[in-house]
């Protein structure tokens, strides 16, 4: 009986320790909620816009940040 805890501690540290591995790239690129907020505000910034967070707190860069674009606008342009 005692084996059992033993066991379900064992494989939710195995579990925990694969999901921090998950957070790695393979290819080298970063991944996460950090790495995906520096690519939207590059991408805003290219736009030149400025990334404003919205009032919804859900995890994801995408959702919690927009790009208000800033500069003249596009098709006025020559």
């Amino acid at each position: 009986m005692t084996h059992r805890p033993l066991l379900t501690l064992t494989l939710a540290g195995l579990a925990l320790g694969t999901a921090g591995c998950a957070t790695t790239a393979r290819d080298g690129e970063p991944r996460g909620y950090a790495a995906d907020l520096d690519r939207l505000r590059a991408d805003c910034t290219a736009r030149e816009g400025i990334l404003t967070p919205t009032s919804s707190s859900t995890g994801r860069a995408e959702t919690d940040y927009v790009c208000t674009i800033r500069g003249p606008a596009t098709r006025l342009r020559d």
